[in-house]
């Protein structure tokens, strides 16, 4: 089989990559963390941390940091951790600032908890039979 000026076709941008490039992902490890809080507010950060792939000491620095922005709430029940995300709050980056944490989860598929005030009943006015 003969290729257009001999260069074979390929199918994923990846695969076409070179190899020093491919350690990269669009997401980081906080954005990932979230995610795994917001699907699992009572989640173990030995189970988020392997979900992510780093080590649980780093999945307790971002949660720490996390905390420390104001994005999460940890609750100590007995000898749990339970979190609250605030979904409220601005992305970081100033040219995200224009977007919530709650934007970027509904985005990537989790569910973001309601915003403060607001309750499912709330939410659909029509709901109210």
């Amino acid at each position: 089989m003969t290729y257009a000026l001999g260069v074979a076709p390929r199918a994923n941008p990846a695969d076409a990559a070179p190899a020093a490039t491919r350690d990269w992902t669009f997401l980081t490890n906080h954005a990932r963390v979230l995610l795994c809080l917001a699907a699992d507010a009572d989640a173990r950060l030995r189970d988020v941390a392997a979900a992510v792939g780093i080590t649980e000491r780093a999945a307790q620095h971002i949660v720490q940091q996390l905390e420390e922005s104001g994005y999460l709430e940890r609750q100590r029940i007995g000898r749990r951790n339970h979190y609250k995300l605030h979904a409220d709050l601005p992305l970081r980056h100033p040219m995200d600032r224009d977007h919530q944490v709650g934007d970027l989860l509904q985005l990537l598929g989790a569910a973001a908890p309601p915003a403060k005030g607001t309750t499912k009943r709330s939410a659909n006015p029509r709901a109210r039979s």
